[in-house]
């Protein structure tokens, strides 16, 4: 793409995909395997998924590189594939657009620890781990870097960074929030709610403001966040909630939304000024199918609001114009 990710969604909304460890799983991957090791093993199923994503009308697709920094990788002894699982990853996920114009996302998820002084890993560490995988991203042609389910603002800030000091074109910073036992409202695991953390984003120089995931996260809740977001910052927002609550169903983790369900949210989200919508857990290219036809609803209606509004005060001043000649 020649025109930056950031710029785009400023005129218009973009729509994003759906999941990627559950389809997967779907396409064979045993629970707790390393998913981003596909990119190499087998590149043809984790095409066949980013390609469904693309036909039911995804603009931007994320690589399969969640769990792809030295840290996660090294937890199934591909700590030395850092480099060609990220670069195979951006190019599988550019191959799904089929030639046709899309934003390929360079996914960076949690390193998967605690940081010291309450877990074994160094700030250097992360640091080192999330500036490898961004630049693998970056060097492979990302048009953008996603620094995703975050839910600290320590850990966040190394992934903006790292992005930023690998060059990438546009960077994002996504949170993963839980909503309070009481449901009053809804935070990370760490305490962080969207008003902070849209702040911090801004400070650190992010160019869009996202959310993903987390425990009980709708689409309704999704829509909550965005206003808060747009309350104390004026960068794009993207949002990825999850297709209801996980359930499990003979010993398998499945979720309870429908796409029928999940896309009544789009229009309330596309209202509260949501810049790219997407999915998170549990989603499927059926879901992301769903949103196409709903966003391109929305959009329709809005350009036919607006070229009627335009005529009717178009009419207004002719009128006014006239009298004014009488």
């Amino acid at each position: 793409m020649t025109e930056r990710l950031q710029d785009v969604i400023r005129r218009r909304p973009l729509l994003g995909d759906g999941a990627m460890g559950t389809q997967l799983m779907l396409a064979g991957l045993e629970q707790g395997n390393c998913g981003e090791a596909w990119n190499l093993t087998h590149p043809e199923k984790v095409l066949a998924i980013q390609r469904r994503y693309a036909e039911a009308g995804s603009d931007c697709i994320l690589t399969n590189t969640f769990g792809g920094s030295r840290i996660m990788l090294h937890r199934h002894g591909h700590a030395d594939k850092v480099a060609e699982i990220n670069r195979a990853g951006v190019a599988i996920a550019r191959q799904a657009f089929g030639g046709r114009a899309g934003y390929v996302l360079g996914d960076i998820g949690p390193f998967g620890g605690l940081m010291e002084p309450y877990g074994d890993f160094t700030q250097a560490q992360v640091r080192e781990a999330f500036q490898q995988q961004a630049r693998a991203l970056v060097d492979a042609g990302a048009d953008a870097i996603l620094i995703e389910t975050q839910t600290s603002l320590e850990e966040l800030t190394l992934g903006i960074l790292a992005a930023e000091q690998a060059g990438a074109a546009c960077v994002i910073g996504s949170m993963a929030y839980d909503v309070t036992l009481d449901g009053s409202t809804f935070r990370t695991m760490m305490g962080v709610d969207p008003e902070r953390a849209a702040e911090c984003m801004e400070q650190l120089g992010a160019d869009i403001v996202a959310l993903n995931c987390g425990t009980g996260m709708d689409m309704e809740r999704a829509r909550q966040a965005v206003v808060r977001y747009k309350r104390v910052t004026g960068l794009p927002v993207m949002a990825q909630p999850n297709a209801g609550q996980p359930k499990l169903v003979e010993m398998k983790v499945t979720y309870d939304e429908t796409p029928l369900q999940m896309v009544r949210g789009v229009a309330p989200l596309l209202e509260a000024g949501v810049n790219i919508l997407g999915a998170c857990c549990g989603s499927s290219p059926d879901h992301i199918r769903a949103f196409r036809g709903a966003m391109d609803e929305f959009l329709r209606t809005s350009v036919q609001h607006e070229n009627q509004t335009v005529w009717r005060e178009s009419s207004r001043a002719g009128e006014i114009a006239r009298a004014h000649r009488r």
